[in-house]
């Protein structure tokens, strides 16, 4: 079952970038004016995301930053398999910050030579404590944030926001629990 669950992230980059070639009727993604790659380093916990098919049965997900380079960003991404108490999960990834979009719009990538969009289209910009990440097709987005409790006004403010950028929040999986907000 791991095997398989290690290239599942595989078919989901290939699913967002096929995805990624056909935003259907939206208007463009409006991201963030600008991102200190330095403060957003670290680990996040997922709060919240869209359903996708690389996370089926994952639980618990968490998202971990490490400067390799100028342009380039290590990425792991971690969670329970099957449960809430279920093994650790694990994949190692990058993720390429894309040039003039003053570190807004990343390309992720699991499996050469195979990249997704990762936008940033809000931010705490003074602690960065949480962000919201989504793509132009508007097929996936998280909501992730440092502190795994995270929640109230601005958790409300942020599902408001992703809704009026055209993401479907009604399918939202809320802390591994699907509720409609």
């Amino acid at each position: 079952m791991n095997t398989i669950k290690k290239f599942l992230p595989v078919f989901g980059i290939i699913i967002m970038l096929i995805s990624g070639c056909s935003s259907g009727n939206y208007p463009p993604l409006d991201v963030v004016d600008s991102v200190d790659v330095q403060k957003y380093l670290g680990k996040w916990y997922e709060i919240a995301r869209l359903p996708n098919s690389f996370q089926d049965d994952c639980y618990r997900s968490t998202a971990e930053y490490e400067l390799i380079d100028s342009s380039t960003l290590r990425v792991i991404n971690s969670c329970n398999e099957d449960s809430i108490d279920g093994e650790i999960d694990q994949v190692t990834g990058k993720a390429f910050i894309v040039e003039n979009t003053n570190n807004a719009k990343l390309k992720v990538q699991f499996f050469w030579p195979f990249k997704g969009d990762y936008w940033i289209i809000a931010l705490d910009q003074q602690d960065y404590s949480y962000a919201l990440v989504g793509t132009p097709s508007r097929k996936y987005l998280w909501l992730l944030a440092r502190d795994k409790d995270f929640g109230g006004e601005v958790f409300d403010n942020l599902i408001k926001i992703a809704a009026a950028k055209g993401f479907d929040t009604s399918k939202l999986i809320i802390r591994d629990e699907p509720v409609n907000p």
